[in-house]
Protein backbone atom coordinates (compact mmCIF):
# COMPACT_ATOMS: atom_id res chain seq x y z
CA UNK A 1 0.00 0.00 0.00
CA UNK A 2 1.39 3.22 -0.70
CA UNK A 3 3.08 5.82 2.02
CA UNK A 4 -0.24 7.14 3.97
CA UNK A 5 -0.11 11.36 3.20
CA UNK A 6 -0.84 12.28 6.59
CA UNK A 7 -1.55 10.36 10.52
CA UNK A 8 -4.31 10.71 13.01
CA UNK A 9 -5.05 9.36 16.16
CA UNK A 10 -8.67 7.83 14.89
CA UNK A 11 -9.70 7.01 11.69
CA UNK A 12 -13.61 7.03 11.66
CA UNK A 13 -15.41 5.45 8.98
CA UNK A 14 -18.98 6.98 8.65
CA UNK A 15 -20.63 10.49 9.41
CA UNK A 16 -23.85 9.54 10.74
CA UNK A 17 -24.85 10.32 14.09
CA UNK A 18 -22.23 7.69 15.70
CA UNK A 19 -19.56 8.69 13.73
CA UNK A 20 -19.41 12.26 14.30
CA UNK A 21 -20.32 12.08 17.82
CA UNK A 22 -17.27 9.85 18.49
CA UNK A 23 -15.47 12.76 15.86
CA UNK A 24 -16.34 15.31 18.13
CA UNK A 25 -16.13 13.58 21.58
CA UNK A 26 -12.45 12.71 20.61
CA UNK A 27 -11.82 16.51 19.59
CA UNK A 28 -12.68 17.79 22.81
CA UNK A 29 -10.09 15.46 24.36
CA UNK A 30 -7.49 16.67 21.93
CA UNK A 31 -7.63 13.39 19.75
CA UNK A 32 -7.16 14.14 16.02
CA UNK A 33 -9.64 12.31 14.09
CA UNK A 34 -10.39 12.14 10.52
CA UNK A 35 -13.89 10.92 9.32
CA UNK A 36 -14.61 9.18 5.69
CA UNK A 37 -17.87 9.35 4.69
CA UNK A 38 -19.43 8.16 0.99
CA UNK A 39 -22.20 10.81 0.66
CA UNK A 40 -20.37 13.91 -1.25
CA UNK A 41 -22.78 16.54 0.22
CA UNK A 42 -24.33 15.69 3.79
CA UNK A 43 -23.45 13.98 7.29
CA UNK A 44 -26.18 12.27 9.51
CA UNK A 45 -26.48 9.22 7.11
CA UNK A 46 -30.04 7.65 8.15
CA UNK A 47 -30.52 11.06 10.18
CA UNK A 48 -29.85 13.48 7.89
CA UNK A 49 -32.86 15.77 6.55
CA UNK A 50 -32.75 15.63 3.02
CA UNK A 51 -33.86 19.25 0.86
CA UNK A 52 -35.92 19.70 -2.04
CA UNK A 53 -37.10 22.85 -3.67
CA UNK A 54 -37.28 24.13 0.12
CA UNK A 55 -39.17 21.66 1.40
CA UNK A 56 -37.12 19.09 4.00
CA UNK A 57 -37.68 15.67 4.51
CA UNK A 58 -37.24 13.63 7.68
CA UNK A 59 -35.61 9.65 6.63
CA UNK A 60 -38.01 7.98 8.85
CA UNK A 61 -38.84 10.36 11.40
CA UNK A 62 -36.37 10.97 14.55
CA UNK A 63 -37.82 12.46 18.29
CA UNK A 64 -35.30 13.94 20.10
CA UNK A 65 -36.15 12.40 23.17
CA UNK A 66 -33.95 10.40 25.36
CA UNK A 67 -33.69 9.23 28.96
CA UNK A 68 -29.71 9.21 29.21
CA UNK A 69 -29.00 12.93 30.48
CA UNK A 70 -25.49 12.91 28.99
CA UNK A 71 -27.27 12.18 25.62
CA UNK A 72 -29.53 15.01 26.21
CA UNK A 73 -26.65 17.12 27.31
CA UNK A 74 -24.89 16.80 24.20
CA UNK A 75 -27.83 17.83 22.07
CA UNK A 76 -28.07 21.16 23.81
CA UNK A 77 -24.27 21.75 23.96
CA UNK A 78 -24.23 21.02 19.74
CA UNK A 79 -27.97 22.68 19.15
CA UNK A 80 -28.51 25.51 22.27
CA UNK A 81 -30.53 27.53 19.78
CA UNK A 82 -32.53 25.60 17.85
CA UNK A 83 -35.13 23.53 19.14
CA UNK A 84 -38.39 23.71 19.34
CA UNK A 85 -41.29 21.28 21.50
CA UNK A 86 -43.65 19.75 19.24
CA UNK A 87 -46.82 17.74 20.29
CA UNK A 88 -46.21 13.54 20.06
CA UNK A 89 -49.37 12.19 18.01
CA UNK A 90 -49.08 8.45 15.87
CA UNK A 91 -52.20 6.84 15.19
CA UNK A 92 -53.05 3.76 12.91
CA UNK A 93 -55.02 4.26 9.71
CA UNK A 94 -57.59 1.77 8.91
CA UNK A 95 -60.84 1.80 6.27
CA UNK A 96 -61.22 5.63 6.50
CA UNK A 97 -60.69 5.99 10.24
CA UNK A 98 -57.93 6.47 12.65
CA UNK A 99 -56.71 4.57 15.79
CA UNK A 100 -54.86 5.49 19.21
CA UNK A 101 -51.41 4.04 18.44
CA UNK A 102 -50.56 1.94 21.22
CA UNK A 103 -53.29 0.61 20.24
CA UNK A 104 -56.73 0.52 22.53
CA UNK A 105 -58.99 -2.16 22.86
CA UNK A 106 -62.12 -0.78 22.99
CA UNK A 107 -61.54 2.65 20.94
CA UNK A 108 -60.70 0.08 18.27
CA UNK A 109 -63.71 -2.36 18.76
CA UNK A 110 -66.20 1.08 18.51
CA UNK A 111 -64.65 2.03 15.42
CA UNK A 112 -64.32 -0.88 13.86
CA UNK A 113 -68.95 -0.98 14.03
CA UNK A 114 -71.38 -3.67 15.39
CA UNK A 115 -71.10 -6.11 12.58
CA UNK A 116 -66.86 -6.17 12.39
CA UNK A 117 -66.94 -5.64 16.12
CA UNK A 118 -69.01 -8.81 16.59
CA UNK A 119 -66.98 -11.08 14.11
CA UNK A 120 -63.74 -9.90 15.75
CA UNK A 121 -65.28 -10.76 19.77
CA UNK A 122 -66.63 -14.30 17.92
CA UNK A 123 -62.83 -14.54 16.54
CA UNK A 124 -61.85 -13.60 20.04
CA UNK A 125 -63.90 -16.22 22.23
CA UNK A 126 -63.32 -19.15 19.93
CA UNK A 127 -58.92 -18.38 19.81
CA UNK A 128 -59.55 -18.30 23.88
CA UNK A 129 -61.92 -21.39 24.40
CA UNK A 130 -59.44 -23.51 21.45
CA UNK A 131 -56.10 -22.02 21.47
CA UNK A 132 -52.86 -22.53 19.26
CA UNK A 133 -51.48 -25.22 22.33
CA UNK A 134 -48.06 -24.90 21.18
CA UNK A 135 -47.12 -21.29 20.38
CA UNK A 136 -43.98 -21.05 18.16
CA UNK A 137 -44.83 -17.82 15.88
CA UNK A 138 -45.47 -14.17 16.01
CA UNK A 139 -49.13 -15.07 14.23
CA UNK A 140 -50.07 -17.67 17.22
CA UNK A 141 -49.24 -15.59 19.70
CA UNK A 142 -51.24 -12.65 18.18
CA UNK A 143 -53.61 -14.84 17.79
CA UNK A 144 -54.21 -16.46 20.68
CA UNK A 145 -54.25 -13.23 22.65
CA UNK A 146 -56.95 -11.41 20.42
CA UNK A 147 -58.19 -13.34 17.92
CA UNK A 148 -57.39 -13.92 14.43
CA UNK A 149 -59.90 -11.25 13.11
CA UNK A 150 -57.82 -8.38 14.80
CA UNK A 151 -54.84 -10.11 14.22
CA UNK A 152 -54.95 -9.94 10.31
CA UNK A 153 -56.70 -6.26 10.91
CA UNK A 154 -54.23 -4.37 13.35
CA UNK A 155 -50.87 -6.21 13.43
CA UNK A 156 -50.39 -8.72 10.64
CA UNK A 157 -50.39 -6.06 7.38
CA UNK A 158 -47.93 -3.41 9.09
CA UNK A 159 -45.25 -5.77 10.47
CA UNK A 160 -44.70 -7.57 7.38
CA UNK A 161 -44.63 -4.88 5.46
CA UNK A 162 -41.70 -2.98 7.64
CA UNK A 163 -39.69 -6.53 8.34
CA UNK A 164 -39.91 -8.57 4.89
CA UNK A 165 -41.29 -11.81 6.53
CA UNK A 166 -44.39 -13.50 7.39
CA UNK A 167 -45.67 -13.17 10.82
CA UNK A 168 -45.97 -17.26 10.76
CA UNK A 169 -42.34 -17.13 10.43
CA UNK A 170 -41.36 -14.67 13.11
CA UNK A 171 -40.97 -15.63 16.98
CA UNK A 172 -43.37 -15.45 19.20
CA UNK A 173 -40.84 -14.05 21.39
CA UNK A 174 -40.66 -10.62 19.91
CA UNK A 175 -44.84 -10.65 20.35
CA UNK A 176 -44.70 -11.41 23.56
CA UNK A 177 -42.17 -8.31 24.06
CA UNK A 178 -43.33 -5.79 21.83
CA UNK A 179 -47.35 -6.37 22.49
CA UNK A 180 -47.69 -5.21 26.22
CA UNK A 181 -50.64 -4.18 28.88
CA UNK A 182 -53.44 -4.66 26.39
CA UNK A 183 -56.06 -6.81 27.00
CA UNK A 184 -58.73 -7.57 25.17
CA UNK A 185 -60.98 -8.85 27.63
CA UNK A 186 -60.47 -6.45 30.49
CA UNK A 187 -61.22 -3.45 27.38
CA UNK A 188 -64.78 -4.90 26.60
CA UNK A 189 -65.85 -5.55 30.53
CA UNK A 190 -64.40 -2.28 31.13
CA UNK A 191 -66.79 -0.39 28.33
CA UNK A 192 -69.78 -3.12 29.55
CA UNK A 193 -69.59 -1.56 32.94
CA UNK A 194 -69.02 2.15 32.20
CA UNK A 195 -72.22 1.90 29.84
CA UNK A 196 -73.98 0.52 32.90
CA UNK A 197 -72.63 3.91 34.96
CA UNK A 198 -70.45 1.73 36.81
CA UNK A 199 -66.98 3.06 36.03
CA UNK A 200 -66.30 6.41 35.52
CA UNK A 201 -62.51 5.87 34.77
CA UNK A 202 -62.29 4.09 30.94
CA UNK A 203 -59.29 1.51 31.31
CA UNK A 204 -59.66 0.40 27.79
CA UNK A 205 -57.72 -2.72 28.42
CA UNK A 206 -54.15 -0.49 29.31
CA UNK A 207 -52.23 -1.21 31.99
CA UNK A 208 -51.27 2.78 33.39
CA UNK A 209 -49.08 4.07 32.04
CA UNK A 210 -47.33 7.92 31.29
CA UNK A 211 -47.07 8.71 27.82
CA UNK A 212 -44.67 10.89 25.86
CA UNK A 213 -47.04 14.11 24.96
CA UNK A 214 -44.07 16.17 23.46
CA UNK A 215 -40.48 16.09 22.40
CA UNK A 216 -38.02 18.36 21.10
CA UNK A 217 -37.36 18.68 17.87
CA UNK A 218 -34.54 20.62 15.27
CA UNK A 219 -36.87 23.55 13.54
CA UNK A 220 -35.41 22.45 10.29
CA UNK A 221 -35.15 18.89 10.66
CA UNK A 222 -32.18 15.99 12.78
CA UNK A 223 -29.84 17.37 9.99
CA UNK A 224 -29.43 20.79 11.62
CA UNK A 225 -27.92 18.36 14.84
CA UNK A 226 -25.63 16.35 12.38
CA UNK A 227 -24.35 19.78 10.26
CA UNK A 228 -23.77 21.57 13.77
CA UNK A 229 -21.56 18.59 14.84
CA UNK A 230 -19.95 18.60 11.85
CA UNK A 231 -19.06 22.00 11.94
CA UNK A 232 -17.48 21.75 15.53
CA UNK A 233 -15.56 18.80 14.73
CA UNK A 234 -13.89 21.19 11.89
CA UNK A 235 -13.24 23.73 14.37
CA UNK A 236 -11.30 21.87 16.87
CA UNK A 237 -9.06 21.24 13.47
CA UNK A 238 -10.14 17.95 12.25
CA UNK A 239 -10.81 16.84 8.93
CA UNK A 240 -13.69 14.75 6.99
CA UNK A 241 -12.89 13.01 3.77
CA UNK A 242 -16.94 13.84 1.95
CA UNK A 243 -17.96 11.91 -0.94
CA UNK A 244 -15.01 9.01 0.00
CA UNK A 245 -15.71 5.42 0.16
CA UNK A 246 -13.45 2.97 2.67
CA UNK A 247 -11.50 1.24 -0.32
CA UNK A 248 -9.05 -0.92 2.46
CA UNK A 249 -8.04 -1.36 5.63
CA UNK A 250 -4.90 -3.27 7.19
CA UNK A 251 -3.19 -3.21 10.05
CA UNK A 252 0.82 -2.68 9.76
CA UNK A 253 1.97 -4.92 12.56
CA UNK A 254 5.86 -3.91 12.65
CA UNK A 255 4.49 -0.08 12.86
CA UNK A 256 1.62 -0.74 15.36
CA UNK A 257 -0.70 1.09 13.62
CA UNK A 258 -3.48 0.77 10.61
CA UNK A 259 -3.64 2.00 6.91
CA UNK A 260 -6.55 3.16 5.75
CA UNK A 261 -7.37 4.06 2.48
CA UNK A 262 -10.43 5.66 0.76
CA UNK A 263 -11.82 5.83 -2.71
CA UNK A 264 -13.31 8.97 -3.88
CA UNK A 265 -16.07 8.61 -6.70
CA UNK A 266 -13.22 9.79 -9.17
CA UNK A 267 -11.03 6.87 -8.26
CA UNK A 268 -8.45 8.53 -6.48
CA UNK A 269 -7.44 7.14 -3.28
CA UNK A 270 -7.09 9.21 -0.22
CA UNK A 271 -4.07 7.57 2.19
CA UNK A 272 -3.61 7.75 6.29
CA UNK A 273 -2.72 6.02 9.04
CA UNK A 274 -4.00 5.60 12.77
CA UNK A 275 -3.73 4.29 15.81
CA UNK A 276 -7.01 3.33 16.40
CA UNK A 277 -10.23 3.05 13.77
CA UNK A 278 -13.93 3.27 14.57
CA UNK A 279 -16.31 2.00 12.10
CA UNK A 280 -20.37 3.00 11.76
CA UNK A 281 -20.10 1.25 8.42
CA UNK A 282 -22.30 -1.58 7.52
CA UNK A 283 -20.47 -4.75 9.28
CA UNK A 284 -20.83 -6.71 6.47
CA UNK A 285 -18.30 -3.96 4.07
CA UNK A 286 -16.15 -3.37 6.83
CA UNK A 287 -15.45 -6.89 6.87
CA UNK A 288 -15.12 -7.20 3.27
CA UNK A 289 -12.66 -4.42 3.37
CA UNK A 290 -10.08 -5.31 6.03
CA UNK A 291 -6.97 -7.03 4.47
CA UNK A 292 -6.21 -9.67 5.29
CA UNK A 293 -9.79 -11.21 4.80
CA UNK A 294 -11.05 -12.09 7.61
CA UNK A 295 -11.81 -15.88 8.43
CA UNK A 296 -15.21 -14.59 9.18
CA UNK A 297 -15.79 -12.83 5.99
CA UNK A 298 -18.71 -15.47 4.61
CA UNK A 299 -20.37 -14.71 8.17
CA UNK A 300 -20.27 -11.06 7.36
CA UNK A 301 -21.75 -11.58 4.38
CA UNK A 302 -24.59 -13.03 5.47
CA UNK A 303 -25.58 -10.73 7.25
CA UNK A 304 -28.15 -8.75 5.54
CA UNK A 305 -30.52 -5.08 5.73
CA UNK A 306 -33.88 -4.15 5.39
CA UNK A 307 -33.93 -1.02 2.80
CA UNK A 308 -36.67 1.98 2.84
CA UNK A 309 -37.70 4.78 1.01
CA UNK A 310 -39.90 7.97 0.92
CA UNK A 311 -42.10 9.86 -1.75
CA UNK A 312 -42.85 13.27 -0.46
CA UNK A 313 -45.38 14.79 -1.98
CA UNK A 314 -46.39 18.74 -2.18
CA UNK A 315 -50.10 18.59 -1.66
CA UNK A 316 -52.51 21.69 -2.46
CA UNK A 317 -54.20 21.10 0.25
CA UNK A 318 -54.53 21.81 4.33
CA UNK A 319 -52.94 19.22 6.35
CA UNK A 320 -54.21 15.43 5.00
CA UNK A 321 -53.69 14.96 9.36
CA UNK A 322 -52.42 16.26 12.67
CA UNK A 323 -49.74 13.69 13.47
CA UNK A 324 -46.29 13.14 13.22
CA UNK A 325 -47.01 10.30 11.15
CA UNK A 326 -49.57 7.44 10.71
CA UNK A 327 -49.10 3.33 10.33
CA UNK A 328 -51.42 2.43 7.32
CA UNK A 329 -52.57 -1.10 8.16
CA UNK A 330 -54.61 -1.89 4.62
CA UNK A 331 -53.23 -4.58 2.52
CA UNK A 332 -54.64 -2.87 -0.40
CA UNK A 333 -51.38 -0.40 -0.50
CA UNK A 334 -47.79 -1.10 -0.26
CA UNK A 335 -47.12 2.67 1.69
CA UNK A 336 -46.49 1.23 5.25
CA UNK A 337 -46.28 4.85 7.06
CA UNK A 338 -47.19 8.93 6.13
CA UNK A 339 -45.45 11.18 7.56
CA UNK A 340 -46.80 15.00 7.88
CA UNK A 341 -43.91 17.24 7.62
CA UNK A 342 -44.96 20.22 9.12
CA UNK A 343 -46.54 18.00 12.45
CA UNK A 344 -42.90 17.72 13.00
CA UNK A 345 -41.89 21.43 12.20
CA UNK A 346 -43.63 24.33 10.34
CA UNK A 347 -40.34 25.09 8.96
CA UNK A 348 -39.61 22.15 7.12
CA UNK A 349 -42.62 22.59 4.68
CA UNK A 350 -41.89 26.62 3.21
CA UNK A 351 -45.17 27.36 1.37
CA UNK A 352 -48.39 27.42 3.63
CA UNK A 353 -50.95 26.77 1.20
CA UNK A 354 -49.13 22.85 0.23
CA UNK A 355 -49.10 20.38 2.53
CA UNK A 356 -46.39 17.94 2.30
CA UNK A 357 -46.34 14.50 3.19
CA UNK A 358 -43.93 11.54 2.71
CA UNK A 359 -45.36 8.02 1.95
CA UNK A 360 -42.48 5.48 3.27
CA UNK A 361 -42.24 1.80 1.59
CA UNK A 362 -39.96 -0.82 2.96
CA UNK A 363 -38.11 -3.08 0.74
CA UNK A 364 -35.21 -4.45 -0.01
CA UNK A 365 -32.44 -2.73 -2.39
CA UNK A 366 -33.05 -4.23 -5.75
CA UNK A 367 -36.31 -5.14 -5.80
CA UNK A 368 -39.15 -4.02 -8.23
CA UNK A 369 -40.03 -1.33 -5.46
CA UNK A 370 -36.51 0.00 -5.48
CA UNK A 371 -35.71 -0.21 -8.53
CA UNK A 372 -38.57 1.63 -9.92
CA UNK A 373 -37.90 5.36 -11.39
CA UNK A 374 -38.69 8.30 -9.12
CA UNK A 375 -41.33 9.48 -11.42
CA UNK A 376 -43.73 5.80 -11.52
CA UNK A 377 -43.00 6.26 -7.36
CA UNK A 378 -44.46 9.55 -7.31
CA UNK A 379 -47.24 7.99 -9.38
CA UNK A 380 -47.71 4.91 -7.11
CA UNK A 381 -47.50 7.45 -4.17
CA UNK A 382 -49.69 9.42 -5.43
CA UNK A 383 -52.65 6.70 -6.28
CA UNK A 384 -52.32 5.17 -2.93
CA UNK A 385 -53.25 8.30 -1.10
CA UNK A 386 -55.93 8.63 -3.19
CA UNK A 387 -56.83 4.55 -2.69
CA UNK A 388 -56.95 5.55 0.45
CA UNK A 389 -59.58 7.91 0.73
CA UNK A 390 -56.67 10.96 1.56
CA UNK A 391 -56.35 13.10 -1.15
CA UNK A 392 -57.59 14.10 -4.61
CA UNK A 393 -54.71 13.25 -7.19
CA UNK A 394 -55.35 16.75 -9.17
CA UNK A 395 -54.11 18.32 -6.25
CA UNK A 396 -50.55 16.96 -5.95
CA UNK A 397 -48.44 19.63 -7.24
CA UNK A 398 -44.84 17.77 -7.09
CA UNK A 399 -42.96 14.95 -5.55
CA UNK A 400 -39.63 13.88 -4.49
CA UNK A 401 -38.11 10.62 -3.86
CA UNK A 402 -35.74 9.57 -1.14
CA UNK A 403 -33.83 6.03 -0.79
CA UNK A 404 -32.05 4.82 2.46
CA UNK A 405 -29.98 1.30 1.93
CA UNK A 406 -29.43 -0.59 4.77
CA UNK A 407 -32.22 1.25 6.95
CA UNK A 408 -32.58 -1.85 9.24
CA UNK A 409 -30.44 -4.37 10.27
CA UNK A 410 -32.44 -7.86 9.57
CA UNK A 411 -32.52 -9.90 12.14
CA UNK A 412 -32.69 -13.53 10.35
CA UNK A 413 -32.40 -17.27 11.13
CA UNK A 414 -28.60 -16.64 12.16
CA UNK A 415 -27.69 -12.99 12.21
CA UNK A 416 -26.77 -13.26 15.87
CA UNK A 417 -24.30 -15.88 15.74
CA UNK A 418 -22.78 -14.46 11.79
CA UNK A 419 -22.14 -11.26 14.20
CA UNK A 420 -20.85 -12.87 17.22
CA UNK A 421 -18.41 -14.71 15.05
CA UNK A 422 -17.30 -11.54 13.17
CA UNK A 423 -17.16 -9.60 16.23
CA UNK A 424 -14.93 -12.67 18.38
CA UNK A 425 -12.36 -12.43 15.49
CA UNK A 426 -11.85 -8.88 15.06
CA UNK A 427 -12.15 -7.61 18.09
CA UNK A 428 -9.37 -10.38 19.23
CA UNK A 429 -7.72 -9.60 16.92
CA UNK A 430 -7.17 -5.87 16.28
CA UNK A 431 -7.68 -4.24 19.89
CA UNK A 432 -7.79 -0.93 18.49
CA UNK A 433 -10.79 -1.58 16.02
CA UNK A 434 -14.10 -0.58 17.52
CA UNK A 435 -18.07 -0.97 16.42
CA UNK A 436 -20.45 1.29 16.91
CA UNK A 437 -23.87 2.65 15.59
CA UNK A 438 -26.89 0.71 14.48
CA UNK A 439 -25.38 -1.21 11.02
CA UNK A 440 -21.71 -1.00 12.65
CA UNK A 441 -23.05 -3.18 15.23
CA UNK A 442 -25.65 -4.82 12.88
CA UNK A 443 -28.06 -3.89 15.97
CA UNK A 444 -31.49 -2.09 15.65
CA UNK A 445 -30.71 1.29 17.82
CA UNK A 446 -32.04 4.63 17.68
CA UNK A 447 -30.46 7.37 16.91
CA UNK A 448 -29.45 8.35 20.90
CA UNK A 449 -28.49 4.72 21.49
CA UNK A 450 -26.29 5.10 18.56
CA UNK A 451 -24.63 8.15 20.53
CA UNK A 452 -24.06 6.63 23.78
CA UNK A 453 -22.02 3.43 21.51
CA UNK A 454 -19.94 6.29 20.33
CA UNK A 455 -19.54 8.34 23.92
CA UNK A 456 -18.62 4.90 25.01
CA UNK A 457 -15.71 4.25 22.82
CA UNK A 458 -14.50 7.68 23.05
CA UNK A 459 -14.08 6.92 26.82
CA UNK A 460 -12.25 3.84 25.96
CA UNK A 461 -9.70 5.24 23.63
CA UNK A 462 -8.97 7.85 25.93
CA UNK A 463 -8.97 5.63 28.90
CA UNK A 464 -6.87 2.98 26.72
CA UNK A 465 -8.50 -0.06 27.38
CA UNK A 466 -12.25 -1.67 26.87
CA UNK A 467 -13.80 -0.17 30.09
CA UNK A 468 -17.41 0.14 29.26
CA UNK A 469 -19.16 -2.87 27.42
CA UNK A 470 -20.50 -1.01 23.81
CA UNK A 471 -22.43 -3.97 22.91
CA UNK A 472 -25.00 -3.24 26.22
CA UNK A 473 -25.90 -0.51 25.02
CA UNK A 474 -29.72 -1.05 23.81
CA UNK A 475 -33.45 -0.06 24.50
CA UNK A 476 -36.70 -2.02 24.58
CA UNK A 477 -39.40 -0.79 22.61
CA UNK A 478 -41.26 1.08 24.90
CA UNK A 479 -38.02 3.54 25.31
CA UNK A 480 -40.38 6.40 23.46
CA UNK A 481 -43.28 5.91 24.97
CA UNK A 482 -42.82 6.86 28.84
CA UNK A 483 -41.03 8.53 31.42
CA UNK A 484 -39.19 11.86 31.14
CA UNK A 485 -36.40 13.31 29.18
CA UNK A 486 -32.61 13.47 30.92
CA UNK A 487 -34.35 10.60 34.10
CA UNK A 488 -30.84 8.67 34.22
CA UNK A 489 -27.42 9.96 34.52
CA UNK A 490 -24.65 8.15 33.27
CA UNK A 491 -24.98 4.91 31.12
CA UNK A 492 -27.66 3.81 32.94
CA UNK A 493 -31.00 4.48 30.40
CA UNK A 494 -28.87 2.72 27.77
CA UNK A 495 -27.63 -0.17 29.64
CA UNK A 496 -31.33 -1.53 30.86
CA UNK A 497 -32.30 -3.94 28.34
CA UNK A 498 -32.92 -4.97 24.91
CA UNK A 499 -34.96 -3.32 21.98
CA UNK A 500 -37.28 -6.26 20.94
CA UNK A 501 -37.17 -6.82 17.37
CA UNK A 502 -38.36 -9.97 15.03
CA UNK A 503 -36.86 -12.93 14.92
CA UNK A 504 -37.74 -16.56 13.37
CA UNK A 505 -38.93 -19.37 14.51
CA UNK A 506 -35.54 -20.89 13.96
CA UNK A 507 -33.61 -18.65 16.24
CA UNK A 508 -36.00 -19.48 18.99
CA UNK A 509 -34.92 -23.19 18.95
CA UNK A 510 -31.46 -22.63 18.62
CA UNK A 511 -31.47 -20.43 21.53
Amino acid sequence: MPRASHHVDVAIIGAGPAGLTAGYMLGKQGFTVTLIEKDPDQVGGISRTVEHEGFRFDIGGHRFFSKSREVVDLWNELLPDDFIERPRMSRIYYRGKYYSYPLRAFEALRNLGLWQSTLCMASFFRWKLFPHKEVKSFEQWVVNQFGARLFGIFFKTYTEKVWGMPCDEMSADWAAQRIKGLSLGKAVWDGVRRSLGLNRRPNDGMQAKTLLESFRYPRKGPGMMWDAARDRILEQGNNLLMGHMLHQLSWDETAGLWRVAAMARDGRLAMLTADHVISSAPMRELASRIHPLPATLPDAMALHYRDFLTVALMIRSEDLFPDNWIYIHDDRVQVGRIQNFRSWSPEMVPDPALACVGLEYFCFEGDGLWSSSDEDLVALATRELAQLGLCDPAAVAGGAVVRQEKAYPVYDDDYAAHVAAVRGELEARYPTLHFVGRNGMHRYNNQDHAMMTAMLTARNIAAGARRHDVWAVNEDAEYHEAGREGDDAGVAAALRSERAVPTRIADRKAA
